[in-house]
């Protein structure tokens, strides 16, 4: 679960007077709180993002849904929105406030604290060992590491993480569906996933999936057409490129979405729009089952149909003798 981030209340932000301050038992009972929303903020996005559930008067009925259920936890908790707007103020604006919020959150959680995260593991699509020769240099640069990536990573793990960002802040533009500001934010945060031309700061690698999935298909089929290619690896590239082609088109749909939830003037208009953007973000690595006959083939593949074939490709590929 990825928690409800906080933020200022505008009937709150224009307070003044002395710096107010709360007790750490109250901040752990905000915390609680706060992770018993974000879960029913993770439970009733998954029941948006069904195919069932795209009518307007179901979308209506899981956010009527949704308010319902959130002050059902603040009831149990025995604290009124007014409180909870007056407990998120003062934690989104005292440092030591903040600090301590986190590390019940992290407690309750197994969560990192924020600034904490472990260094991230070795990328899972590198290859070690690949052949030599014209063909595995471009699979090399799809796989294992490209000079033009920020930390010269490959194309694939670039795009791969991309989608990853891109993914999650989808789910965060979720979490306030009445916060247009919050909405607009966490939007502008995938389209910097997805392409950084468009919101150059961000959180992502600052390469985007777009410019990582072209690259993918761009370099898999000079592998393909590479002196010494075999039909093995010719067969595999088209499933790769289709994979990688079928990323950048749902990447472009997720971009018009993202963008119109950044002009919107209505939270409820933001909030309908966000919720087309989770599945579609997922559908970056996933693919989707567009015709409907119950799999996900290469030709409706993501981004780990791409990553699976290039495996199968490697493979695929004859030993030499030993």
């Amino acid at each position: 679960m990825v928690l409800t981030a906080v933020v200022v209340s505008p009937r709150l932000s224009a307070q003044t007077g002395p710096t107010p301050s709360l007790s750490r038992d109250e901040i752990a009972a905000l915390a609680k709180v706060e992770v018993a929303i974000g879960v029913v903020h993770d439970s009733v996005n998954a029941e948006m993002a069904m195919a069932r559930n795209k009518k307007a008067e179901n979308q209506a009925a899981l956010h009527t849904k949704m308010v319902e259920q959130v002050a059902e936890v603040l009831k149990k908790n025995g604290m009124s929105e007014a409180d909870y707007e007056r407990k998120t103020f003062i934690v989104s604006t005292v440092p030591d406030a903040r600090h301590t919020f986190d590390s019940v959150v992290a407690k309750l959680t197994g969560a990192p604290l924020p600034g904490q995260l472990a260094a991230a593991p070795p990328s899972r699509t590198a290859i070690p060992n690949l052949p030599t020769g014209p063909v595995f240099t471009h699979v090399g640069h799809v796989m294992n590491s490209f000079s033009g990536t920020p930390k010269g990573d490959g194309l694939l793990a670039v795009a791969e993480n991309d989608a990853g960002v891109a993914a999650t802040h989808a789910q965060l533009a979720a979490r306030q569906p009445t916060n247009l500001d919050y909405m607009k934010l966490h939007a502008g945060h995938v389209l910097n996933a997805l392409d950084p031309t468009i919101v150059p700061m961000g959180p992502g690698s600052g390469y985007g999936v777009k410019k990582a999935a072209m690259g993918v298909a761009m370099h898999i089929e000079l592998a393909a057409k590479a002196q010494g290619a075999s039909p093995n690896v010719q067969m595999h590239a088209t499933h790769v490129a289709t994979a990688a082609r079928n990323t950048v088109t749902r990447a472009d749909s997720l971009i018009v979405i993202a963008k119109k939830v950044q002009a919107a003037t209505d939270a409820a208009a933001a909030a309908s729009l966000v919720n087309q953007m989770i599945p579609l973000a997922q559908q970056l690595m996933a693919g989707a089952d567009t015709n409907n006959d119950g799999r996900i083939s290469w030709e409706e593949g993501g981004l780990s149909t791409a990553e699976e074939h290039v495996k199968l490709m490697v493979a695929g590929e004859a030993k030499p003798p030993f």
